[in-house]
């Protein structure tokens, strides 16, 4: 029980984090460029805005196409739970358990954006059709490695105003994180089974020398 406490405390602390950071860019700066806050030089910056969509602003080009992406988030919220779940019960590696944790705690923080900050920050575009599950997740830490005009010979986006790094928050920087190092360390985390049984070998042979 002790563990399922832990790893889904994280999950807890993660949204708790998020939230508190998004409240507090909410009530204490001001929208869009004029609220924009120096942290590290010109660099990285803290700047308030809103994401109506999935990551990097992408939205789904329906009327009820935010309503479609939140219940999947919610639908998923549901399997990254019980997933962690699983693995905690089959004690796989504790780091790989910290970052599905994490992963959760991320997904849950931007579906509370998505469901309820319509209503609670009056935050939902003009032509949603009900406030309620069409809030806009609200992103705060900017890298602006470089924002400008991009050529028009470019498919798709030339000719518009960009900024070369997205805008993102405490949830997305969890999941982001915990994603990388899944990919980094998964043949630690997912051994082949030769692997595996050396690794078994090594814990046995640690054990009995504790023991000694």
């Amino acid at each position: 029980m002790n563990q399922y406490l832990k790893y889904f405390g994280i999950t807890l602390l993660v949204i708790l984090i998020d939230q508190a950071v998004k409240m507090w860019v909410h009530f204490e700066m001001d929208f869009g460029t004029p609220g924009q806050i120096q942290v590290f030089g010109d660099w990285f910056k803290l700047h308030y805005t809103t994401n109506p969509g999935m990551a990097f602003g992408m939205e789904l080009g329906t009327e009820y196409g935010k309503l479609i992406l939140t219940s999947f988030r919610l639908l998923a919220m549901f399997g990254i739970g019980y997933y962690l779940y699983y693995i905690i019960s089959q004690k796989q590696h504790p780091i790989y358990i910290l970052c599905i944790a994490m992963i959760l705690g991320g997904a849950i923080g931007n579906l509370v954006d998505s469901i309820f900050y319509g209503v609670w920050l009056q935050n939902a575009p003009y032509n949603a059709p009900t406030p309620w599950f069409h809030g806009q997740v609200v992103d705060m830490f900017y890298i602006d490695i470089w924002e400008g005009y991009l050529p028009e010979w470019i498919p798709l986006v030339g000719g518009d105003y960009t900024a070369l790094w997205p805008i993102f928050n405490i949830a997305d920087a969890s999941i982001f994180v915990s994603v990388g190092i899944i990919l980094i360390f998964q043949k630690r985390f997912f051994p082949d089974k030769k692997e595996e049984e050396s690794l078994e070998q090594e814990e046995s042979i640690e054990q009995k020398i504790s023991e000694e």
